[in-house]
């Protein structure tokens, strides 16, 4: 891969710029990327910044949203968007010589939305249908259902969505009052990545994101608690959904690239051990990973597998086996191996496209305040030792740790602390 350059820049209005020169490609992926997501809200707040995600490509004072999509897609461009629990982002990836057109259309719909009241209306059905389609999707709504009850009375828990009352009593003024307070020039990034060049970015934002508001609503945050809950609900499906899962690190923890070998090794790639003892040696499951959240002060570390209604005992048996191994034998060094460059090599082939390459600059700045280089993070993943895992192992998968939730025809399933136990 051919070396790049990484120019940040705070311009006069607070705006930070992040710019990647890839000369040898023709697109340009570039985002506005907000560092406010659903843990931000209020109770009753649940699902807005969701909901202004959707509304603000509904038009702006100038144009509609015929008009947006009409303009991207007359250059071939591609738009999007999406919330998360920390932030939200708007990109588009277009040709180099339309990067004008998208910084245009980027700066329209994030400084200047409409919020009409009709558009208003007619998007809460249109996110009640994206509500109920979770409900409809088990393997989804099982972590929905996980996450609510793990970070359970905390902001972190609360679907991205909003609940269907929250979303039905939204009104144009609460919207309006949300966007004011956080879409400011101190919470705003704008990433580029591609055949740009720092000064020629720099000159169009500075034109384009004129007149900015600077005043910005502080920002409150509390570190959730996590209470192992064990939570089984029943639903007439044909197969039993089941997601285990314990506390893990915050995005800037000294042990994070450990954690990330460690996830690596337990679920994260077809070699893994849930991967070919649950599904190749028994099958149990067709589908079977684990997964790394990580947030700015708590993470967690979750298995999910779909499986038998009949085996799902089994399943819990199997996973919760391979838990207290991590923490009772060393790792072999072929399988550190194998997990190391498993993960350096997704890594780099992550960051082959422009787009991936732009979210990754904008959550460094997000999470760390600065850019860790592709060598640095191969570097820190070189370095982690089978030792280090077995700590860490140690430390995450303690005894009373783990909390689980099963979706499916449960038929008198029961889950009693022993089962979990990692002692």
């Amino acid at each position: 891969m051919a070396p790049s350059t990484i120019v940040r820049d705070v311009l006069p209005n607070g705006l930070r710029l992040l710019t990647e020169q890839m000369p040898h490609v023709r697109s340009v992926s570039i985002g506005v990327w907000l560092a406010r997501g659903s843990r931000h809200e209020t109770v009753e707040q649940s699902g807005i910044a969701h909901f202004v995600e959707h509304m603000l490509f509904k038009g702006t004072a100038t144009r509609t949203a015929e008009d947006i999509a009409q303009t991207i897609d007359s250059i071939g461009g591609q738009m999007d968007a999406f919330t998360a629990k920390e932030y939200a982002s708007y990109y588009i990836k277009v040709l180099d010589e339309h990067l004008p057109l998208a910084v245009d259309v980027l700066s329209d719909i994030v400084m200047r939305p409409a919020f009409d009241p009709g558009d208003l209306e007619r998007e809460k059905k249109v996110v009640l249908e994206e509500i109920k389609m979770v409900e409809d999707t088990p393997d989804d709504l099982v972590h929905e259902l996980f996450t609510e009850h793990f970070w359970r009375d905390h902001p972190l828990g609360r679907p991205i969505l909003g609940t269907r009352e929250t979303v039905e009593a939204l009104t144009a003024e609460a919207l309006r009052e949300y966007f004011g307070d956080a879409y400011a020039s101190p919470n705003l990034i704008v990433a580029a990545v591609g055949n740009v060049e720092h000064e020629s970015v720099r000159d169009l934002v500075m034109k384009f994101f004129e007149g900015l508001p600077s005043e910005t609503a502080p920002l409150v945050e509390e570190r959730p608690r996590v209470v192992p809950h064990v939570l089984i609900r029943t639903k007439e499906l044909e197969q039993s959904h089941v997601c285990l899962g314990a506390s893990s690190y915050q995005q800037d923890h000294a042990d994070r690239y450990t954690s990330y070998v460690l996830n690596t090794v337990l679920g994260g790639s077809m070699s893994s051990r849930l991967f070919q003892n649950v599904r190749e040696k028994r099958g149990l499951a067709y589908a079977v990973f684990s997964g790394l959240s990580a947030y700015r002060d708590a993470g967690s570390i979750t298995v999910y597998a779909g499986c038998a209604n009949d085996a799902v005992d089994e399943l819990i048996d199997v996973v919760v086996a391979e838990l207290r191994r991590l923490k009772e034998e060393a790792l072999p060094e072929t399988e550190l191996r194998r997990a190391k460059d498993h993960l350096k090599g997704s890594l780099m082939l992550n960051l082959e496209s422009t787009s991936s390459r732009m979210s990754h600059l904008a959550r460094q700045e997000i999470y760390f305040d600065r850019q860790y280089g592709l060598d640095e993070t191969l570097a820190g993943v070189e370095r982690v030792t089978a030792d280090e895992v077995r700590r860490v192992a140690q430390d995450l998968f303690a005894d009373g740790a783990l909390a689980a939730t099963v979706l499916g025809a449960a038929n008198g399933l029961r889950l009693p602390p022993e089962k979990l136990s990692l002692a």
